[in-house]
């Protein structure tokens, strides 16, 4: 046998298994592309059923939203009674939550005695050296500062002492002339957003009202803010949109849950319900946690 037939041989058996590979990959493609088509048949079905149940989910979420939002003004009407409530929004609060807000704490017989707005140089770490030195010039007298040089601490109890007073204690609250004083200085220097007709009256619990944003500096300062506001008045109630830091901030403190109550999910029609039951929870001297993460939105006022 010659070189050239050993060639052929070989030749001749490679393009057979060649040929058999690709004749059986053929049919093991055809196999696989069939069953791949199968699964994909199955799952646009199934991604088409979800959606539908998404929709529908959404439709009445949506619904029961604008079932709770027209119920709001009767569910919280008489719960706060002649009660002042001092806002103050943080630099990312939604104004449409403040102003849902500020609505129904009127609807449940409430005042809204001053409506001011931090900036974001009052939460700034480096704007903080600026405002310790600020805040003393402005304390009204007879008020007392914390013994402390946290920034939050500071400007929470001079704001308490500005704007709220516990019950029977109306003769510690600064005077017109002083918190309208003090305001002012503290908006000259940035910290503070004032309205143009400025007359704080003196309130019993106060409402901070924050966005969703999250940065734990500034978290940290705003909930310790609170904190030293709650305890110069009756009580204060810290309420914001789904993923805000602040209320995750006084969550996690066991010091400032004991005396705040806190709302998650604000933009929603059965928080905003929940923080005006909230303060009048504060009111009785009462805290706790509510909205979707806390599982309840349903704290219960004392009779009276």
């Amino acid at each position: 046998m010659s070189l050239r037939y050993h060639v052929v041989s070989i030749a001749a058996v490679l393009l057979a298994l060649a040929l058999g590979v690709v004749l059986g990959a053929s049919a093991l493609s055809g196999r696989v592309l069939g069953a791949l088509t199968s699964d994909r048949d199955q799952l646009a079905g199934q991604v088409v059923a979800l959606r539908g149940e998404r929709d529908a989910a959404d439709a009445r979420l949506r619904a029961t939203e604008g079932l709770v939002a027209a119920g709001g003004p009767s569910t919280v009407a008489g719960v706060l009674p002649g009660r002042g409530v001092a806002v103050l929004a943080a630099p990312d609060a939604d104004p449409a939550d403040v102003d849902a807000v500020a609505g129904l704490v009127e609807s449940g017989g409430g005042r809204v005695t001053s409506r001011l707005a931090l900036t974001d140089a009052a939460l700034a770490p480096d704007q903080a050296e600026a405002l310790r030195a600020l805040v003393p010039r402005l304390l009204p007298a007879g008020a007392q500062l914390p013994t402390t040089t946290d920034t939050g601490s500071l400007t929470g109890s001079l704001l308490g002492s500005l704007l709220v007073a516990r019950p029977g204690d109306a003769e510690e609250q600064a005077t017109g002339p002083e918190a309208t004083t003090a305001l002012r200085a503290l908006a000259d220097g940035g910290f503070l957003r004032v309205p143009d007709a400025l007359d704080p009256a003196p309130a019993e619990v106060a409402l901070v009202v924050t966005g969703g944003r999250a940065d734990p500096a500034r978290d940290a300062t705003l909930a310790r803010l609170a904190g030293e506001v709650d305890r110069v008045g009756a009580g204060a109630v810290v309420a914001g949109r789904t993923g805000s830091g602040a209320v995750s901030a006084v969550r996690a403190d066991p010091a400032l849950r004991s005396g705040l109550s806190t709302v998650d999910a604000l933009e929603g029609p059965a928080s905003r319900v929940a923080t005006v039951l909230a303060l009048r929870e504060q009111a009785d001297g009462r805290a706790g946690t509510y909205g979707p993460l806390a599982g309840t939105f349903t704290p219960q006022p004392a009779a009276g």
